[in-house]
């Protein structure tokens, strides 16, 4: 089996000298450091963790998980992680607000965004990243050498201390995050997935994620069923990524490497899922990012848990303001310049990502503190243009015009007492005859096809009220505006979507309750005029503020305002029968609730950094709506083009009035009325809807 050890060798050999003296001198700073002095408290505390993780480290091996019991291992991992969990957060140094209240605004920041990357020596420790350890032991000793010699803290040397610390190891965090990206060789949790006894559930801890009562009982639960009902799983991912690929005019041959991406747990599905791939001469990559940076996160590579604390992800997630400016960016497109060259081969023989997403975790709705870190103007704007940089170095050897994707999705424990009767239901939404909602869907195309706009009205305190400007067509023989989107890339089956033309796209969309990104919006409301974003809102908080500030930090930001990238119609009712018989309408993932009614993606279109790829639907018509005014400004000024964005907002059924479509004379063709397809050919999708009344 892959060793990370060996691995990491060379790296870790170069620091190794270094590493230990920075262990003795970390043993030394929490001798000095016993009294109640705040600054010692502190040093104390986060001194004492890097030790632990240090020896941690050294004892792991695949014989530490076969000579400890599960109870041991599981005690071992809530121990790495119980300063994050709710009832320890309000008083640890990881919770910036309390950090802000014993040592003031700038340096309880500081002092919290230290603390939090010694958090991250977990993975290190799990992964053997030693001159990672190295490089957090060091910033912690500058930063307690400056504090314990100064009579009066400066916080701006605080933050250069830290802008040097990511300035100085920019190149290295770069070329490990390619290198996680697509490097086959670095197979550990593939070969463990592939080759352990996965009904020896020690496995789970092998990771160094939070492994809590879902990791457990999916695996548990998994256990229980038939290896048929595991095929099927399994299957349903693999062969919606071969499809992708076809229906894509995409060559999968050229490929020799697939991410994936799961809910630790769901291991017996994804060891099958991995059979299935080398089928396809397709080797999987599994891997758990630990950079140190932010913002290098990337969907292809990482690897998720239950959250213990999903309020310390969102008081940390702009931690990288401190240091953020002209000339770490400088660097940081320097070094993917140089590391795309070193690992072309490698990127180009990607295939792109097969995730497996979860539901049913409680719904989050964030305290928001000010004593947060967050991006300043100058910094937004910085990274907005940074991360179209970055796209256009990447693009040409990991492009989206030649790898695919799949996303399919199932409910975890937490979604409560009727876990394994939705687990069944997903099961069977994302089987569904494929067949007959292409020829449904296509029957509401061509009516499509005929309009000049699409009307969307809610019903009854949906305030939805919007007209969305269709693409003009030249040929109705060969055209066509909307994709006919089946199971392949984004399962379950149902929706077909366009590119909107944004002027004369006008209106409001509204939404009494969404779940989006993981958090909860209470109804959003966003107004468009000419197809941007006009004004928002939601009503989460008692202060108005406060809503717009929540919808611009988590669904705008680093943008003031937004395009409407797509508008899409779902046509899957049997998913919505299953979310209202559960009672799980507001926990459901956007990749379910898109195919639940009409939907609307603020941001980029589907087709972005792809739109010169012709796009068919089955019936051989071309589909042309793959630009906006926004996205065809790549032909101009390549970063006012795209926004990094993309989050799809569905409006229920059951809050929908009615979907027309307006000819140019002014008539109409029906597709939705009170919540029902009344559009000839139809029909049949009320059948699930019926089961309702």
């Amino acid at each position: 089996m892959f060793d990370y050890r060996e691995y990491y060798k060379d790296e870790n050999e170069i620091i190794k000298s270094d590493y230990e003296k920075s262990l003795q001198l970390i043993n030394e700073i929490i001798q000095n450091t016993v009294d109640d002095n705040n600054y010692n408290k502190y040093f104390n505390k986060v001194g004492k963790y890097i030790i632990k993780l240090a020896k941690l480290e050294e004892e792991l091996c695949e014989d530490y998980f076969k000579q400890k019991s599960f109870e041991e291992l599981k005690s071992i991992n809530e121990s790495l992680y119980v300063g994050l969990l709710p009832n320890n957060y309000n008083t640890d140094y990881n919770n910036p607000a309390y950090a802000v209240q014993v040592f003031g605004e700038e340096i309880g920041q500081i002092l919290s965004y230290l603390s939090s990357r010694v958090q991250e020596y977990i993975q290190f420790a799990y992964q053997h990243k030693v001159f990672e350890m190295n490089r957090t032991n060091k910033l912690f000793i500058d930063i307690y050498n400056y504090i314990t010699k100064t009579d009066n803290v400066d916080a701006t040397k605080l933050k250069n201390i830290i802008t040097k610390d990511a300035k100085e190891n920019v190149d290295l965090s770069t070329k490990m995050y390619i290198n996680e990206l697509c490097n086959a060789e670095r197979s550990y949790l593939r070969d463990m997935v592939a080759q352990e006894d996965l009904t020896d559930f020690r496995y789970l801890f092998k990771y160094g994620k939070y492994i809590g009562d879902n990791e457990i009982k999916i695996a548990e639960y998994l256990n229980t069923l038939p290896e048929n009902k595991i095929i099927l799983m399994a299957n349903i991912m693999t062969e919606g990524y071969r499809m992708g690929f076809i229906r894509d005019n995409k060559d999968i041959t050229i490929k020799s490497t697939v991410s994936l991406r799961y809910q630790i747990g769901f291991e017996r599905v994804m060891k099958v899922v991995i059979e299935n791939f080398e089928k396809l001469n397709l080797k999987s990559l599994i891997s758990i990012e630990t950079t140190t940076n932010i913002e290098y996160a990337h969907t292809f590579t990482k690897m998720f848990s239950t959250n213990p604390n999903k309020q310390y992800s969102y008081d940390h997630r702009y931690d990288y303001a401190l240091y953020y400016d002209k000339e770490y960016v400088a660097l940081k497109e320097q070094a993917f310049e140089k590391y795309v060259k070193v690992y072309a081969d490698k990127l180009k023989a990607q295939g792109g990502p097969a995730l497996l997403e979860v539901f049913g975790e409680k719904p989050f709705s964030p305290k928001t503190t000010v004593q947060n870190l967050s991006l300043d103007d100058k910094q937004t704007s910085l990274n907005k243009s940074s991360q179209i940089a970055i796209q256009k170095i990447i693009n040409p050897y990991l492009s989206r015009e030649e790898y695919s994707f799949t996303i399919v999705s199932y409910p975890i424990p937490e979604i409560g007492e009727q876990f394994e009767e939705i687990f069944d239901a997903t099961i069977e939404v994302n089987t569904l005859d494929a067949n007959m909602y292409e020829r449904i869907q296509q029957t509401i195309i061509d009516a499509l096809d005929e309009g000049e706009y699409v009307h969307v009205k809610g019903k009854g305190s949906n305030k939805t009220d919007i007209m969305v400007n269709l693409y003009e067509l030249n040929d109705r023989e060969k055209e066509t505006r909307f994709h006919n989107c089946l199971a392949d890339v984004n399962i379950p089956v149902g929706e077909v979507y366009t590119s909107p033309v944004l002027t004369g796209t006008n209106g409001t969309l509204f939404v009494k309750e969404v779940y989006l990104k993981g958090l909860k919006y209470e109804n959003l409301e966003i107004v468009f005029k000419d197809g941007y974003i006009d004004s928002y809102t939601c009503s989460n908080f008692d202060v108005e503020e406060e809503n717009k500030k929540f919808v611009y930090e988590n669904l705008m930001l680093p943008h003031k305002t937004l395009p409407l990238g797509e508008f899409a119609i779902g046509t899957n009712t049997t998913a919505y029968v299953m979310a209202n018989k559960y009672n799980i309408l507001d926990i459901l993932p956007i990749l379910i609730t898109e195919k639940m009614g009409p939907h609307f993606a603020i941001g980029d279109t589907c087709f972005l950094w792809s739109e010169d790829v012709p796009v068919y639907n089955s019936n051989g018509k071309e589909v042309i709506a793959r630009d906006n005014e926004k996205s065809i400004l790549r032909k101009t000024n390549i970063e006012e083009a795209y926004t990094g964005l993309h989050t799809d907002i569905t409006i229920p059924y059951n809050e929908l009035d009615s979907i027309d479509i307006v000819l140019k004379n002014g008539d109409k063709i029906g597709i939705i009325n009170n919540g029902r397809f009344v559009l000839e050919g139809t029909q049949e999708l009320n059948k699930a809807l019926d089961k309702l009344d």
